[in-house]
């Protein structure tokens, strides 16, 4: 099982363009009715070798296609305000009010997770990890002025690497623009373009102020780069016995192999307990965390015992809608799922653990929380160390229609205690301001003046802490000198998309 399916929902009609739909308010036609209507027809083969089932339509099908598409399956279906398509001037601009409008009560936005892609990026990040950019992972920990960009860690073999950005490197400059001051919307969009969406040969000039605060300049070209989802592995004495660590930052597929060569090192080298870095994973697969909840915790403890159940809208309380097949528990995934090179079905390794120390900050999101919620609901001990995480314990089936990717929340995900609430995401003792589900452990600020698994990293340090002591540390670390604001870890905003950074939204304004 994993966050979607491929593909769209199929094709109507000969080959002629169908006449333009019309609108009638609460009256809504089958979604399959407008499928792959499209105003600009795709010829040829997806990246899965499968023909195109694009038919000549219209922008007007394209929308009408959403509508519906929405009203099926979208889980708080009944609170779209139904509105005329022919109203709006894109089907990105339509599907953007086909959400819920609701808050929580602690005022943020019900459904915060409603965006699209193109078809064939979804297609090339998450099968095979390569995304457009420098190979750094960019953290904004303030977006207005003064703004801070700060890199959180940079992928091996990148031109962000091999310029010298590692953790806690700031951003002053980007082509002679001021990241911290700039104020017009033309120097923002220059900001935006460089740092988040440079187009693969393009070169940007830097400057920047190292952890040291030694200030550089460099020219970096972008390109298309494969991310390595497992990384830092480590292994650190402790009075309670070796505890391993690694950072796990996506629910993508090539994450399935190295979990799994991760999981059997960890194995083989006897850990008694683990530390998963979760921080900047905004989620993915949900095989890929069923897998790995499994490996943590081992086949005794989750024999017989459910991963996850999807609770779809009140139009499917039997059927997965997206699937066919019955909404019964999902067990935790034992074996292989074919994303890697290994076939599928084959065993997974286990540690057989009993508490779980995780990681956490505002960008672990959606798949991260299931399994902090999956192994809660199965008795395992979760320890949390960081900040709240950003609450989406709700998944889709990412949609493909005329070249478009859509991501609408299609369910929530219940665990095996039955519990699944958790909008506001979970926080370690000590939170102040929204706290979300209190889980035991400690509260501590990001921080990037050590590289990640460091065991003096104030969130390992602290983790490494609470498992020998059973409390948090009495001193919270300091961030480097100078750089007073990089202990902040905050959520990201209304109009940001927590979760991967390649689906974010832009989020430097003026």
């Amino acid at each position: 099982m994993g966050i979607g399916g491929s593909g769209g929902t199929g094709s109507s009609g000969s080959g002629t363009t169908a006449p333009p739909p019309q609108w009638i308010e609460g009256v809504f036609a089958p979604a399959s009715t407008f499928a792959a209507r499209c105003e600009m027809p795709r010829a040829g083969f997806d990246a899965d070798g499968r023909r195109f089932s694009d038919q000549p339509g219209s922008l007007l099908h394209e929308k009408h296609w959403l509508r519906s598409f929405s009203h099926e399956l979208y889980l708080w279906f009944d609170e779209i305000i139904d509105q005329d398509p022919a109203l709006f001037g894109s089907t990105a601009d339509y599907f953007e009010v086909l959400k819920t409008l609701e808050r929580l009560p602690t005022g943020r936005p019900k459904d915060n997770f409603h965006f699209s892609i193109a078809s064939d990026e979804w297609q090339q990040q998450s099968q095979s990890g390569v995304r457009a950019g420098y190979g750094a992972r960019w953290v904004v920990l303030a977006s207005r002025v003064p703004r801070d960009v700060v890199v959180a860690f940079s992928e091996p073999d990148t031109p962000a690497s091999s310029s010298g950005l590692i953790r806690g490197t700031r951003v002053l400059e980007v082509d002679g623009v001021d990241v911290l001051n700039a104020t017009s919307q033309a120097e923002v969009a220059i900001i935006n373009e460089a740092i988040f969406g440079p187009a693969p040969g393009s070169s940007h000039t830097f400057t920047l102020a190292l952890p040291d605060g030694s200030e550089t300049i460099v020219t970096m070209t972008a390109g298309n780069f494969a991310s390595s989802p497992v990384q830092n592995i480590r292994f650190i004495a402790s009075a309670v016995g070796k505890v391993g660590y690694f950072t796990f930052n996506d629910h993508i597929g090539p994450a399935e192999q190295q979990l799994i060569d991760a999981v059997r090192t960890l194995r083989d080298e006897g850990i008694s307990d683990l530390v998963l870095d979760l921080r900047y994973n905004g989620g993915g697969f949900l095989t890929i965390a069923s897998q790995l909840a499994y490996m943590i915790a081992g086949s005794q403890a989750t024999a017989g015992r459910a991963f996850e159940t999807l609770r779809f809208n009140s139009k499917h309380p039997t059927l997965n809608p997206v699937t066919g097949e019955s909404l019964d528990p999902v067990p935790f995934r034992s074996t292989t799922a074919g994303f890697s090179a290994l076939p599928a079905g084959q065993p997974l390794p286990q540690l057989g653990l009993s508490r779980l120390v995780v990681l956490t900050g505002g960008n672990t999101c959606s798949a991260s929380e299931t399994i902090i919620n999956s192994l809660r609901g199965i008795d395992l001990e979760v320890i949390q160390i960081g900040a709240r995480t950003c609450g989406k314990p709700y998944g889709t089936y990412p949609t493909d229609n005329c070249g478009t990717t859509w991501f609408t929340t299609m369910f929530q995900g219940i665990n095996d205690a039955g519990f699944g609430d958790y909008p506001d995401g979970f926080s370690p003792a000590g939170t102040t301001g929204i706290v979300g589900v209190t889980l035991p452990g400690c509260s501590v600020s990001d921080d990037f003046s050590r590289p990640l698994g460091d065991s003096q990293e104030a969130r390992l340090a602290a983790g490494l802490a609470f498992l020998e002591t059973g409390t948090c540390p009495s001193a919270p670390a300091t961030a480097a000198p100078g750089r007073a604001r990089l202990g902040s870890d905050e959520l990201p905003g209304e109009g940001e998309m927590p979760g991967p950074e390649w689906l974010r939204n832009r989020i430097l304004l003026p």
